[in-house]
């Protein structure tokens, strides 16, 4: 068998276990079931090792959601304000940790802000501006995914930014975040890092799967002709925005479930929570009035029952 013939089944198998992963991701959202033993992989059986890492994956998992719902209670009765960052390249990981962290929170507590390019009257303002308006008030979690840091990367690396701007993005980064801190408001700052291998790998998982090819656009492309513009974009930013009131923290996510976890887990270690005491919640019965009539409904008003 020769060396190229080697190489494209490896990278056929990292593939359709990218797929199967990423079905996985979309299963987990709605699934209760937590005897993972009975989950079949998609045609083909997994080893014994495979069912039971991902078995203990979901039990971490689950664990450490459980312990994010009493930081969120804890963060209400307290009435904490949290930030926490999501940077780095495309397809690594970001938008998966953000899901599993914000899965079984109220949306009311811990709110994601991803916002899109700046608009014409927004590119007027100032930079932090349109930033300012989605940070929490006391009792929120907001979650960004990505965030100001967007002019030390993307816009640093495509010429978005002037010279000028983005040097006084680094004169006023820090001076903003130690104000946040001033402000009561915690700010945790991640860094998800992948290999070139790696993205290249989700790069085309996500042109095989017709489900995640929206995940893939011109910029992402372009960013793969830049990986090295891009890594020192990287360097320079954590080298001057690493300061104590906001370090950064580098979660290595070459291993997607992994790095959810480490994440977590480190995320918890970063907030002195303890467990908020509730009353105990006893369902009432339900009024009976003898005169109530319930209205019929008419059947042309239904969702057709097809399942």
């Amino acid at each position: 068998m020769s060396i190229e013939t080697t190489q494209q089944e490896e990278m056929m198998r990292r593939l359709r276990e990218d797929l199967l992963d990423s079905y996985d991701e979309e299963l987990e959202m709605e699934l209760e079931e937590r005897n993972m033993e009975e989950l079949a992989a998609h045609g083909q059986p997994r080893s014994v090792e495979e069912r039971l890492a991902r078995r203990t994956y979901f039990q971490e998992l689950f664990r450490l959601q459980g312990e994010l719902v009493k930081l969120q209670d804890w963060v209400v009765e307290t009435r904490h304000k949290v930030v926490i960052l999501f940077e780095g390249r495309d397809a690594a990981g970001k938008g998966g940790v953000i899901k599993r962290i914000t899965q079984r929170l109220n949306p009311r507590v811990a709110r994601v802000a991803a916002l899109p390019a700046p608009n014409d009257r927004e590119r007027t303002q100032w930079y932090f501006q349109r930033y300012v308006s989605h940070l929490p008030a006391a009792g929120e979690m907001v979650l960004f995914d990505r965030s100001w840091y967007n002019r030390a990367g993307v816009e640093r690396v495509m010429g978005f930014c002037t010279d000028d701007e983005y040097e006084e993005f680094f004169r006023t980064v820090p001076e903003f975040e130690k104000m946040l801190a001033r402000s009561g408001i915690q700010l945790i700052k991640y860094w998800f890092s992948i290999t070139d291998d790696e993205q290249h790998s989700r790069f085309l998982g996500r042109i095989h799967d017709p489900l995640k090819q929206w995940k893939l656009s011109p910029m992402d492309l372009e960013s793969r002709v830049r990986w090295e513009e891009y890594t020192k974009a990287k360097e320079t930013m954590l080298e001057r925005t690493h300061i104590p009131e906001a370090p950064w923290w580098i979660v290595q996510a070459v291993d997607k479930k992994k790095a959810r976890l480490n994440c977590i887990d480190h995320l918890l270690s970063q907030i002195p929570y303890t467990e908020i005491e509730h009353d105990t919640v006893v369902l009432p019965k339900r009024v009976r009035n003898a005169d109530y009539i319930r209205q019929p409904v008419p059947q042309d008003m239904y969702v057709p029952e097809r399942y």
